[in-house]
């Protein structure tokens, strides 16, 4: 009988990369497969994710609504992984003891083994050490089903942000090996895939010093060798982190044409005092710094970002600075959340005394703002031929085909499913809520 798996993700795409791998090492390793429904599964995994507020709440909520699934059938198999299995431990088997397997970001290569580990010794079992990068060697073929890949090539947070908790549950910034990325990503290329995502908590701060070159591989360098690897067309990463924004990573961007149009690059907020208060490393002066030089070695691309609103101690007069800043670099979108705290951080000790409403208002202001100017930047697209790498039949009409502009906007238009799979130059005709509409203007070429 085949196996079925209920996977939920939550969080990051370094939690989306993490869960493909899940199902690659089970599939490989049993021959599970995935199912929709949780009442079909012989195993659910949570994927968590640590960011959000009252997370690890969430994450017992979620767990309480399928335990009488486990009431029904006792051979069911539940675990919990990702950043809150990593801050909680042996803690989530404590109040959730029908829980068999918790495992953290670095230790899902092992759950096979935790699996068959908690059936023979009738024992939840319980992984959430730091090997490093281990589980990359012991991770099977990815099995992608478009043209689009993410590849992680670091793990970890070094920079110890005082509200963010990644330092604790993903560890140390930690690279993995220059030829095991390359080996990876050519792989990738010879299935078909013609566009890569380089995936890290900071991954501009990836660094290479025994990668056999006669200098250190920095990600600047990385890009270079990805570029030039045969039949990938188009290169993305994130998150990036303004103080490894380097003059040698803006200068690539000028030379490698297949690094996107895009950068996703979180400000976090716009009043310096707020900044040093999160202990980011950097000035507002010095993030449009940045943004200015980007945009000079690469006219038109698109800076996204995330802010944070709230953050302990934030005045109006803050507030008014982060406003500023998003005039000032004129984000074609941004990510905004309310600042919320997270056990273990330093932030989380901080006097925190503005009003809840006041503190939504803010966020409401930011986010019209910021609709505003995301529909003048796609506006300006009416009438320009844009490069689409086609992913898919489109979401709403299987009739259409849908694609994203070296920007990143989702772009529909008609098309032949013969060319999924290749870049396609697209008319932008129209803006929607989310997406924008177009017609093909000349044809489809491979990467």
């Amino acid at each position: 009988m085949v196996k079925k798996i209920y996977l939920r993700t939550f969080g990051c795409q370094m939690n989306e990369y993490d869960s493909d791998k899940m199902t690659d090492v089970l599939y490989a390793a049993e021959g599970y497969v995935m199912t929709d429904k949780p009442e079909d599964a012989d195993l659910i995994l949570f994927n968590t994710c640590s960011v959000r507020e009252k997370a690890q709440e969430k994450v017992f909520h979620d767990l309480g609504r399928v335990r009488h699934l486990k009431d029904a059938n006792p051979g069911l198999l539940i675990g919990v992984g990702g950043c809150v299995a990593s801050q909680e431990g042996e803690a989530i088997i404590r109040r959730a003891p029908f829980v068999d397997v918790v495992f953290g970001p670095q230790t899902l290569h092992r759950l096979p083994q935790l699996l068959a580990a908690r059936r023979s010794s009738g024992k939840p079992q319980v992984d959430i050490s730091f090997p490093e990068i281990e589980k990359f060697d012991h991770l099977p073929a990815p099995r992608n089903t478009g043209p689009s890949a993410f590849v992680s090539i670091m793990e970890g947070c070094s920079k110890y942000c005082s509200f963010c908790v990644v330092p604790y549950t993903r560890g140390e910034e930690v690279s993995r090996p220059l030829a095991d990325v390359l080996t990876e990503i050519a792989g990738l290329a010879a299935t078909g895939i013609r566009e890569v995502t380089l995936l890290g908590q900071n991954v501009n701060a990836y660094r290479d010093e025994a990668s056999g070159t006669t200098q250190v591989c920095d990600f600047a360098l990385l890009l270079e060798y990805v570029a030039d690897i045969p039949g990938i067309g188009r290169i993305r990463y994130t998150t990036s982190h303004p103080r490894e924004f380097t003059p040698r990573l803006i200068e690539v961007h000028a030379r490698i044409e297949k690094l996107a149009e895009h950068v996703h690059l979180p400000v976090q907020s716009g009043s310096d005092r707020v900044l040093a208060a999160m202990k980011r490393g950097y000035t507002s002066l010095e993030y449009k710094s940045i943004v200015r030089r980007l945009r000079e070695a690469r006219p038109g691309i698109s800076v996204t970002t995330d802010i944070i609103v709230g953050f302990p101690g934030e005045t109006a007069a803050d507030f008014e600075a982060t406003l500023r800043l998003m005039d000032d670099v004129g984000f074609d979108a941004s990510y905004s959340f309310l600042y919320s705290p997270r056990p273990g951080t330093p932030a989380a000790a901080l006097t925190d005394d503005t009003p809840h409403p006041e503190k939504l208002e803010r966020l409401y202001r930011l986010q019209e703002k910021q609709d505003s100017m995301e529909l003048v930047h796609s506006q300006r697209l009416i009438g320009t031929i844009q490069t689409v790498l086609v992913e898919a039949p489109s979401a709403k009409d299987p009739r259409e085909l849908a694609g994203r502009t070296s920007s990143n906007r989702t772009v529909n238009f008609p098309g032949d499913p013969a060319s999924i799979g290749t870049f396609e130059k697209v008319r932008i005709q129209e803006v929607r809520k989310h997406t924008l509409r177009g017609e093909p203007a000349a044809t489809g070429t491979p990467a």
